[in-house]
């Protein structure tokens, strides 16, 4: 039985981030995407600050120091978050998918060594380089039994060590992560999903270091930059799993804490940004005057801001039915479908923000012209939209 009534945990997590979204994120939002490229949007206060308030490790399990939160409640705190800003909160919750991976796939020395840095340290972030300059969507569904396919960071065993050499590029948190999950291929002459392994590259890793830093245009603040591989020596005891296994799953964890909640993750991301969209532009409408009247009265506005509450509302149910899904031990395959449908709702409802504002909302109100540049990126992210529904017919 569904039961979709908020508990008080989950209540008090919610308030507890739309008052730090309110007062601390929303503030810095427009001003920190103006700044152009690179670092510079980033602002290590506000990360700092709702570390300390939990929103850095909320995935954390209790037993290792963190608030152990399930999924509905890091769903409704993504929504808060991202109604102040998007960006802001995806650098806050793409910690959460990969503390996930460390709870569910890493042996307890890993365990150990990493998430006890992790929850004492407010700096402390968690990246993932699956990425390469000549490998993107192949990774998520690679050709089978083709090593030409993927990645091809190579890793080559010397000793207690293994050496790795190539590059990551569009590497999320890349410029300001202190743990890195790295896909490299430990056999070349077979596929990725014999001969691939992952490891774990703290950022002092000998022979790593941190490329270009990307400018983009939406999600500013949130960085992404090239990682660099030239003869770094990871030790053996940080890969996770077995050698060649290829994919989390195989290595012994568990899909739910990567491909799934990297979806919802999206998902509620969007519900935060359609929010923020709704807001501004029942605002808007209702103190513009227009052909002697107010905006909000016109039906062609009142029938744009209909639609966008509708869409947005839909979506705030597929993600809470999604979480709860998770939260209940689910595998389905519905969460591919999501975030396929959160993009094409926030590229919609940020666009009729844009429309009901006008040449305001592309001359004069940076917010509006914001949450359009940062609707934009949900076109590639994850894969496109026709990967993810390719991904959803293998699962089926």
């Amino acid at each position: 039985m569904m039961d979709f009534s908020l508990n008080d945990e989950q209540l008090s997590w919610q308030n507890k981030a739309r008052d730090f979204s309110d007062s601390k994120i929303k503030p810095i939002s427009v001003p920190r995407d103006q700044i152009e490229g690179g670092f510079d949007p980033f602002d290590w206060s506000v990360i700092e600050e709702g570390s300390k308030l939990g929103f850095r490790t909320l995935a954390v399990p209790k037993e290792w120091g963190g608030p152990g939160t399930g999924f509905v409640t890091q769903a409704l705190v993504m929504m808060e978050l991202a109604r102040g800003d998007s960006a802001i909160c995806k650098a806050f919750s793409q910690n959460w998918k990969w503390s996930h991976l460390i709870v569910n796939a890493c042996n307890e020395d890993q365990k150990s060594r990493f998430l006890a840095p992790f929850i004492e340290d407010h700096r402390y972030m968690l990246g993932r380089g699956i990425t390469e300059p000549n490998a993107g969507c192949d990774n998520r569904l690679p050709p089978k039994s083709d090593p030409k396919a993927g990645y091809r960071l190579k890793a080559e065993r010397d000793g207690d060590d293994w050496i790795l050499n190539g590059e990551k590029t569009f590497i999320a948190n890349g410029s300001v992560g202190s743990l890195f999950f790295i896909d490299a291929r430990t056999d070349p002459n077979v596929d990725i999903i014999h001969g691939g392994t992952l490891f774990l590259v703290p950022k002092d890793t000998p022979g790593f270091r941190i490329g270009k830093i990307f400018n983009k245009a939406g999600w500013r603040f949130y960085q992404n930059a090239e990682l660099i591989f030239e003869d770094a020596r990871v030790p053996n005891n940080n890969v996770i799993g077995q050698v060649g296994t290829g994919s989390v799953k195989a290595a012994g964890g568990d899909t739910t804490g990567g491909d799934l909640f990297g979806d919802l993750e999206l998902a509620a991301n969007a519900v935060g940004v359609c929010d923020d969209a709704n807001d501004l532009a029942m605002s808007y409408a209702s103190n513009k005057m227009q052909g002697g009247k107010k905006l909000v009265e016109h039906q062609l506005v009142q029938l744009a801001i209909a639609e966008m509450n509708m869409l947005t509302e839909a979506l705030r149910s597929f993600v809470l039915r999604v979480a709860w899904e998770h939260d209940q031990g689910s595998r389905s395959a519905n969460g591919v479908l999501m975030v396929n449908y959160s993009t094409d709702v926030v590229l919609k409802v940020t666009r009729l923000n844009m429309e009901i504002h006008g040449a305001l909302g592309c001359r004069s109100n940076p917010r509006v012209d914001k949450l359009v540049r940062d609707a934009m990126i949900w076109c590639h992210l994850a894969g496109d939209s026709n990967l993810r529904l390719k991904a959803f017919s293998k699962l089926n």
